[in-house]
């Protein structure tokens, strides 16, 4: 074979590649798209998917097909998504600061460059609850507690080295204080412990207590401002303690997916955003909204790599 037969069949194949992405993308959806989440059901990702599933076949005339695959905090669906069909019929949910956070603390089969989000539509803020007959009626009643028995509080959360473990940790840190946190494979999970009495507590989102409603208290809430779903509930900050985080859901795709599929979609999702109902529902939940499209991806991801990774290099969670 001559060099200019190899180059010419080369990018023949690159075109006919090319040709056959944007042919798919033209008609892009045309079957059920499978949603995984790589968490059990009743949580955040749960609740978005099953909250996009109407919009998107409104839009699209197409049904979601969401299935649950739950296992290390994620990892264990994350690790397989490169190896799953990359037509744009397989959709996955992640999570950050998981996957930057997981990668550094030890193997777990992906790097953070290896997950392919496509759209990044909202942000939910970590909060601190208890059940409403707690004795931690405040944020200080809760240090005091933590302080005269380091290590007797126990907190459910969503995973390991996730947006729950890591306020824990935080957390834990600027009080100066000891509590062990108890890792579950999702919110649902968690929130089964903690209103069946089987911790003391949960790290959680602001969307657990909208969702929990008179069940249980809010003892502070990692944002700026008070949450507007949420007025009685106080902020880290105003009480003294500088934290501010929570945890962003997306949509992410095969790495091969073509990039005509991956633009339609990430169009699709950026719709289901801008839909007012749907805007409504969310914000109702307790969920903040947020649009990182194609166009935002590099530099939100740069700036979110930094960020989590200083701070699991500072609660030194980064594997050597």
């Amino acid at each position: 074979m001559t060099r200019s037969y190899r180059l010419t069949l080369a990018t023949a194949t690159a075109a006919a590649a090319l040709a056959a992405g944007a042919a798919l993308a033209a008609g892009y959806p045309e079957k059920t798209v499978n949603y995984i989440i790589p968490f059990g059901p009743g949580g955040e990702s749960d609740i978005s998917a099953r909250l996009q599933e109407p919009v998107f076949k409104r839009l699209t005339g197409q049904t979601v097909a969401i299935q649950y695959k739950p296992g290390a905090g994620g990892a264990a669906s994350w690790a397989q998504l490169n190896g799953m069909a990359a037509d744009g019929y397989t959709v996955m949910g992640t999570n950050l600061p998981h996957i930057v956070l997981q990668p550094l603390q030890k193997d777990v089969g992906y790097q953070t460059d290896d997950i392919t989000t496509v759209y990044w539509f909202h942000f939910t803020p970590d909060a601190l609850i208890v059940t409403a007959d707690s004795p931690y009626k405040t944020l200080k009643d809760f240090v005091d507690a933590a302080k005269k028995a380091p290590g007797s509080i126990t907190l459910s959360g969503s995973g390991t080295n996730s947006a729950n473990h890591l306020a824990q940790q935080q957390f834990d840190k600027m009080a100066g204080i000891k509590t062990t946190y108890v890792p579950f494979g999702g919110t649902g999970p968690s929130n089964t412990a903690l209103l069946g009495k089987q911790v003391s507590g949960s790290w959680g989102y602001t969307t657990v207590q909208m969702q929990l409603g008179a069940q249980v208290r809010c003892l502070a809430v990692a944002m700026a401002q008070r949450h507007p779903k949420l007025p009685d509930c106080p902020t880290f900050q105003e009480q003294g303690f500088e934290l501010v985080g929570g945890a962003y859901r997306g949509v992410a795709v095969p790495k091969s997916t073509p990039a005509d599929v991956q633009a339609k979609l990430a169009d699709i999702l950026a719709r289901i955003n801008a839909d007012p109902e749907f805007i409504r529902k969310m914000e109702d939940g307790g969920f903040a909204m947020l649009d990182v499209g194609p166009d935002k991806m590099a530099g939100f991801m740069a700036e979110v790599k930094a960020r989590y990774g200083a701070l699991a290099r500072e609660m030194g969670i980064v594997k050597k």
